[in-house]
């Protein structure tokens, strides 16, 4: 017999009736999660965190204060996301059409497309991090306080800077691994995912 654990939902939350929030997830103060968005098991959002339309959030995962997951991302399990970080979705963003004048009476909202970013299982954002679109943050990567993501991040990789560049590689632990790969923390050695 499994055993549900009770949703906790602050009352000035406001999260969409067609939502998806699994067990044990607790959504704290000021949040807001969107229509179509799912978010897993066990889950902590903190105050005033944004999930946007079809935004999927996977299991164990800790959004710290004020970020903002917009449409296009999907967060994988064990994800840690620091306090201010932002993700953006469009990689040419215009408030309006350029060909607006023209266009009297029309709507006037840009036109614009949804670039996917993916974040896999077990990577830890920094606080105030930006996220551009388009890329994939690889399993239990670390990013940075304040780093400004413009590319891929392979699995494992510290990344920081603005545009954040590759520092060396952490353990799952989230320790600096040394030139072999070797935590001394965990001691073990890790094993990176070739792609492809």
């Amino acid at each position: 017999m499994t055993r549900t654990v009770a949703v906790r939902i602050h009352p000035t939350a406001d999260v969409s009736k067609a939502a998806k929030v699994g067990d044990g997830t607790q959504i704290w103060h000021e949040a807001q999660v969107r229509e179509g968005a799912r978010i897993g098991e066990h889950c902590r959002l903190g105050k005033g965190v944004y999930v946007d339309t079809n935004v999927t959030v996977g299991d164990y995962c800790k959004i710290q204060n004020r970020v903002s997951l917009y449409q296009g991302v999907t967060i994988g399990n064990r994800v840690f996301i620091g306090p201010h970080a932002c993700f953006t979705n469009d990689l040419l963003p215009r408030a309006t059409k350029t060909d607006w004048k023209e266009r009297a009476g029309e709507d006037r909202m840009a036109d614009w497309e949804i670039v996917r970013t993916v974040v896999e299982d077990g990577a830890s954002i920094g606080a105030n991090a930006t996220i551009l679109c388009g890329i994939t943050i690889g399993e239990s990567a670390m990013v940075g306080a304040g780093a400004v993501v413009t590319k891929d991040v392979p699995p494992h990789a510290l990344v920081f800077g603005n545009p954040a560049k590759i520092h060396g590689y952490v353990c799952d632990c989230g320790r600096k691994l040394d030139e072999k790969m070797w935590c001394s923390h965990c001691r073990k050695t890790t094993v990176l995912r070739v792609s492809g």
